[in-house]
């Protein structure tokens, strides 16, 4: 059985900002609709080899995905390319880096923003090259997306919290007011996924330090928020779930049974659920 899924990537969103400043989705948590875990991100802590390791369950060490200025195709399996394996229709809104690692590298701006390829890993897709791209248009992105082509997964990346982040330090007004933003532009879609019986997964590549940047081993840097919605989670408190894990996760709810060696073989899918309920993709 598929359960749609849709996961949200605030890249740069430092767990403490996310408690202290998405006031919507922490009204979900106090009416048992949303349940939020701390989670800590892999090294180096940096995005391209974090959306790697988000979207395919192997660590950057492992994927060879190490810094930024890795630029090519992931040669690991991913969420994308399972779904796919499987007959399942995929897409996005998001940075650039996604549309290198998952379907075309180096990425086109005129060929690949928009992208509607029944063929590709990421078949439709809406792809943006400045870090300052507005969450609000972002999410009208993915909406697009969403009502257009019904994807079973939709990935959806922001980049506005990581950019006020380079600018102004995780502790300024500016980070956290654009974390507050973040939580607003989340309230008009998040309500009509839910009530459509989406899974829907929110979480961070890495945080944010005081020197306006990442990359680091600090809790600031390392400590990112992982919010769980819908029916099929059971929203168990007393677990603590990795990062390498939101691959299994998603491919539970997708149906997809026969995840690739790389991807069992860093999460232990079957066993861990079976021993950590609160990961498990209820029935």
């Amino acid at each position: 059985m598929v359960n749609k899924t849709i996961l949200v990537v605030l890249d740069g969103l430092a767990y403490e900002t996310a408690e202290q400043c998405m006031s919507f989705l922490h009204a979900l948590k106090e009416q048992q609709i949303a349940t939020v875990y701390k989670m800590q991100c892999e090294l180096p802590s940096m995005s391209r080899p974090l959306y790697e390791t988000i979207l395919t369950g192997v660590t950057p060490a492992r994927s060879g995905i190490v810094n930024n200025q890795v630029a090519r195709n992931s040669n690991q399996k991913s969420v994308f390319s399972l779904a796919r394996g499987a007959g399942l229709t995929t897409a996005a809104a998001a940075f650039h880096w996604y549309s290198e690692l998952y379907n075309y590298s180096p990425y086109d701006a005129v060929r690949d923003r928009h992208t509607q390829d029944p063929e590709q890993l990421i078949q439709y897709g809406c792809f943006y090259h400045g870090e300052h791209y507005a969450d609000s248009y972002l999410y009208l992105d993915a909406e697009s997306l969403r009502l257009r082509y019904d994807p079973d997964f939709l990935l959806i990346h922001t980049m506005n919290i990581d950019n006020a982040g380079h600018k102004a330090g995780v502790d300024s007004a500016h980070y956290r007011n654009t974390v507050r933003n973040s939580d607003v532009e989340l309230s008009k879609y998040l309500p009509g996924w839910i009530d459509q019986g989406y899974q829907v997964l929110i979480t961070a590549d890495h945080g944010m330090n005081d020197d306006k940047s990442h990359g680091g081993t600090l809790s600031k840097e390392r400590d990112i928020p992982f919010f769980v919605i819908g029916g099929h989670f059971s929203h168990q408190q007393n677990c603590a779930p990795k990062q390498t894990e939101i691959c299994g996760i998603i491919c539970q709810f997708l149906g997809i049974q026969n995840h690739h060696k790389a991807v069992t073989d860093s999460l232990l899918l079957k066993p861990l659920l079976m021993e950590r309920p609160c990961l498990q993709a209820m029935a």
